[in-house]
């Protein structure tokens, strides 16, 4: 069985390696893509996948989907943009709680991406799932297109 990861936000979609953070660039916590939002006043952040919430932060959220059909559910992070922490939450509005249910494309934060930007931070946000033992990881989309939210992104197999 196959989990498809969705777009959260709308924009261009950028490789893992041209991430300015090296962690991601370099696919520590797992392969995946990263979209740069457009701008605009504030961006909708949508769940990539149906499944759990482990843990919400403001500037981001890790999921747990078992829609792999493998005894362990597989884990998504995504992030937005990078070194976000450092706003302490400003320009953020989370929408859910740690351990509640999502579906795909349920609504989860809201971002003033601008604000982002005006502080000198990065808007890129990765998305990423991270594998375990026989699981592989495909790009549905190439580095350059543009993206809808809900678009495919990656299925993990």
């Amino acid at each position: 069985m196959t989990l498809e990861l969705r777009a959260p936000l709308p924009g261009t979609v950028l490789a893992l390696a041209d991430v300015p953070d090296p962690a991601f660039a370099a696919e520590i916590l797992g392969p995946g893509l990263a979209i740069e939002p457009g701008s605009g006043a504030i961006v909708s952040v949508v769940a990539p996948c149906s499944g759990r919430v482990v843990k919400v932060h403001p500037h981001a959220v890790a999921l747990e989907s078992a829609a792999a059909g493998k005894a362990e559910p597989v884990g998504v992070l995504v992030h937005l943009g990078i070194d976000t922490v450092s706003l302490h939450g400003e320009g953020f509005e989370v929408l859910v709680a740690d351990g509640v249910q999502i579906e795909a494309g349920q609504e989860l934060i809201r971002w003033d991406v601008d604000l982002t930007r005006s502080r000198g931070l990065s808007a890129a946000t990765p998305v990423v799932a991270f594998t375990q033992e026989g699981l592989t990881v495909t790009r549905l989309v190439e580095p350059g297109s543009t993206v809808a939210t809900g678009a495919p992104l990656l299925l993990v197999d």
